[in-house]
């Protein structure tokens, strides 16, 4: 048993740090956008299913040695993939479909391994129960499952901050190989067991159908549970940070449940969960609408992360309680994986082609609340009737936030980058002063008043007195050149003046057509206006040295930044594009990450002189803003509109410099 264990237990710790290394290798390339890990995720279920269903095939079609020679094979082809690291080929173009291109990556980088890893846990407990007839294997899969939270929880604390990215890829490769030694000595034990015989006829049942409706059961469960893990962690990397820590999270808690639910002795108590289910629905499904969320990182993802604690362990308890006789093991386990590969395809694949706005996370608890009503279908009508309540207070709700959401919407489009909408805010006391707005998510990106008199006007973070406005006035050389990293509504645009070059780089196609179409920031500037699409670092990297007086990195998507825009090597890459005396101006404002002092970090590492701006612009109908100003020339520093407005902020001597291969973020969480 002890092999089997180790086995098993191996192959489920190097199958999530596969996933989280590959994805956090691959997120720069991808504008470090928080679709990246939900593509991620489709993938990783998707092959988890075609190894679950590789494991059921072989486990019922072929003969043990049979099913130990070929995957003997298929283990030693998988040899020669490694390392496990994607060539830069992969890189993406401009208009290349960044979901296609992840899916594809990754099957040519790490498929064959990730494939292999996956059947592991249901293909070596068919073995354990040819072995040993009289044990429970399903405590093996609770223990493969506390594996996998092993890795996830060790990947942010005890391998992220230490080691790079590069270093873990190779770390990995070498474990792999161990792995697949430890693998074979498994099959060949399971051989060596059989007794001479064959295998005892007392097995023979095991070609006996399930009853489709338990296999429908099994994956709906299963697919409801996995649609709650994506769309909440949807909902925190796009509102908090597309970072490892937040897709660690909601995973390592889904694998809790998965381990509490199938341990010797079950955690799950029916009534109890039931009870907690009813408050965990009504208490997601009561939350703020557009920009009231509340901006505490620590609240959010509290509350999500019980939710869905609550909401995991009504799921895989119940598929606990309808297990089936270890001789459908493989088909049980085959189910479960078919429905968090569909959970997984609806919110990664589907959603983002059917809705116009994020809706996924109000789906999935309507449906959470009609398995749960289905659950006490036999219960007294007292609670027939609270479970009913339940599922339609979870569906008006819903109804009241998409009201909400679209209530003066003109426009609403998603893409792979997020949603975005044009909302309208008129003031019917002063007409003049109606204004439009553009949001990513819940966050406002820009907005312009449309009559003629105001539609110049800076507004939100860009006003004269923010660090990016003082900058931008104290630039009084004549033909300017000034880039921008994040087009937003293109404000910045009214700054120039005749002569000047403005060079905006946008990684969303969709957000260039709506600051073109919606509002005319761009159109009415006196400077030259250019805009690049793609990533914006891959593209200054491509491009000879700009000259920029200025360069502006402000992408930020909601409250998410993209890190790989604020690391040693970027700044590098910003820095080759700057005349001598030029300014980088980083927009740090974020309710949740204490970026100032990483960028400021980086700054003393370069030998920089460095400026924190803060801008209270609320009460001028503005909003707040910290921008972190870097250059050569101290006597810009020194200028009395940038000294006036600098706030003292130093760097974190006990932090590391965030690179590419390093960044972490639980250092800078607020």
């Amino acid at each position: 048993m002890p092999l089997y264990a180790l086995s098993i237990s191996a192959s489920a710790f190097l199958l999530f740090l596969l996933q989280l290394i590959t994805a956090k290798q691959i997120l720069p390339w991808f504008g470090g956008a928080a679709a990246v890990w939900i593509t991620c995720l489709v993938f990783f279920q998707a092959v988890l299913l075609l190894g679950y269903a590789y494991a059921d095939w072989s486990s019922r079609r072929l003969t043990p040695k049979q099913q130990a020679v070929l995957h003997g094979l298929l283990l030693a082809l998988s040899l020669a993939l490694l390392p496990i690291t994607p060539d830069a080929s992969w890189q993406p173009q401009a208009a290349a479909d960044p979901v296609w291109r992840i899916l594809a990556l990754l099957a040519a980088t790490i498929g064959l391994p990730y494939f292999l890893l996956s059947t592991t846990t249901p293909l070596l407990q068919s073995w354990f129960v040819r072995t040993y007839a009289a044990a429970n294997p399903y405590r093996l899969f609770a223990l493969s499952n506390l594996a996998s939270m092993l890795a996830l929880l060790g990947y942010p604390s005890a391998i992220e901050p230490w080691f790079s990215t590069s270093a873990q890829a190779q770390a990995w490769s070498l474990a792999y190989a161990a792995f697949v030694a430890l693998c074979a000595a498994a099959a060949w034990h399971s051989l060596r067991s059989i007794p001479p015989g064959g295998i005892p006829s007392a097995d023979a049942p095991r070609h006996e159908a399930v009853a489709p409706g338990m296999q429908l059961r099994w994956a709906a469960l299963a697919a409801t549970g996995a649609f709650l893990l994506l769309a909440v962690t949807n909902h925190l990397t796009q509102n908090i940070a597309a970072a490892p820590l937040l897709w660690v999270l909601p995973l390592s808690i889904y694998l809790l449940t998965f381990i509490l639910c199938f341990d010797r002795r079950p955690w799950y108590r029916r009534n109890l969960f039931l009870g907690l289910l009813a408050v965990a629905l009504c208490a997601l499904a009561w939350r703020p609408a557009d920009g009231a969320l509340i901006s505490k990182a620590l609240f959010q993802i509290g509350l999500f992360s019980a939710g869905l604690f609550i909401a995991c362990m009504f799921c895989h308890g119940e598929l606990y309680r309808l297990r089936p006789a270890p001789r459908h093991l493989t088909r049980f386990y085959l189910m479960i994986a078919l429905g968090g590969a569909l959970g997984a395809l609806l919110v990664g694949l589907a959603a983002p082609l059917v809705f116009p706005g994020y809706c996924e996370l109000d789906i999935g608890l309507a449906a959470l609340a009609a398995l749960g009503l289905y659950a006490v279908r036999e219960r007294a009508l007292a609670i027939r009737c609270i479970g009913a309540g339940v599922l339609l207070f979870t569906l008006g709700s819903a109804l009241h936030r998409f009201s909400a959401f679209a209530e003066d919407t003109v426009l609403m489009t998603r893409n792979f980058y997020g949603v975005l909408r044009v909302r309208e805010q008129r003031d019917p006391a002063n007409p003049e002063r109606d204004r439009r707005l553009l949001l990513h998510g819940t966050v406002t990106h820009g907005d312009q008043l449309p009559h003629p008199r105001y539609r110049r006007a800076l507004g939100t973070y860009y006003q004269t007195t923010s660090g990016i406005g003082r900058t931008l006035i104290a630039l009084r050389r004549p033909g300017a050149r000034v880039g921008v990293i994040g087009l937003g509504v293109g404000t910045l645009a009214a700054y120039g003046r005749p002569g000047d070059l403005y060079r905006f780089y946008e990684i969303d196609p969709a957000v260039v057509q709506i600051a073109r179409r919606e509002f005319s920031y761009l159109e009415d500037s006196f400077a030259h206006v250019e805009t690049v699409l793609g990533d914006a670092r891959l593209q200054l990297e491509r491009e000879p040295g700009q000259q920029f007086d200025v360069l502006a990195v402000d992408a930020f998507a909601g409250d998410a930044v993209p890190m790989h825009l604020i690391t040693r090597e970027a700044l590098a890459v910003y820095l080759r594009h700057i005349r001598p005396g030029g300014v980088i101006a980083f927009h740090v404002s974020n309710d949740f990450l204490d970026l100032p002092a990483v960028v400021l970090q980086l700054a003393e590492a370069r030998g920089l002189k460095a400026a924190h701006v803060f801008d209270d612009a609320e009460s001028r109908g503005g909003f707040s803003s910290d921008w972190v100003l870097l250059t050569t020339d101290p006597a810009f520093i020194d200028l009395p509109e940038i000294r006036a407005a600098t706030v003292p902020t130093r760097p974190r001597p006990d932090r590391r410099v965030w690179t590419d291969d390093f960044n972490n973020l639980l250092q800078v969480l607020k």
